[in-house]
């Protein structure tokens, strides 16, 4: 019976038939990576990423509106995906904006750690910005104090002759001691 088996099995695997052609290897196509990003294109990302946070903290939301694409995505690492689309960003940033008024939140700021910023094209689609930033509070009569320090990944679609953030994906942040 084992022997029955083992010349069965052998005659399935051993040799393809006259009627299958042979397998041929595959050739092998590999194709570079995007060129680097263009100085222009990194001055113009660092312009945008700029506004952006001009739109966000100083409270900017028509602003805001000309930056973010139909289709945004947020991801934070402390609250997941918090936003599925430009429109429901700019009113949670408008919402934000009425509880500083009220004062329920406090206000802020935003820089970019000098040195940080990357830029990489991502092929036709538009290009990814990396970094990290801090966050300051603001308070009438104090030093802006540090809270916390950030990394992040904004993707930038590119949209005709326009730049619209597409995706964020902010991270590692570190409350500041």
């Amino acid at each position: 019976m084992r022997r029955f088996l083992l010349l069965a099995l052998l005659s399935c695997t051993a040799v393809p038939s006259a009627a299958e052609p042979p397998m041929r290897e595959a050739p092998i196509h590999l194709t570079p990576g995007a060129a680097p990003a263009s100085p222009e294109l990194v001055a113009t990302l660092a312009e945008k990423d700029r506004q952006l946070f001009d739109a966000v903290f100083g409270c900017k939301p028509e602003l805001l509106k000309t930056l973010v694409a139909e289709d945004f995505e947020f991801f934070h690492d402390k609250h997941g995906l918090t936003t599925q689309s430009g429109a429901q960003f700019v009113k949670d940033i408008t919402g934000m904006c009425a509880r500083q008024a009220a004062g329920t939140d406090f206000r802020a700021r935003r820089e970019l750690v000098p040195g940080s910023m990357t830029v990489h094209v991502i092929g036709n689609y538009g290009a990814m910005q990396m970094g990290t930033h801090r966050f300051f509070a603001l308070r009438s009569g104090e030093p802006d104090r540090l809270t916390e320090t950030g990394k992040f990944i904004d993707l930038w679609k590119r949209e005709g002759d326009a730049w619209k953030l597409a995706r964020v994906i902010s991270y590692d942040h570190q409350l500041a001691e």
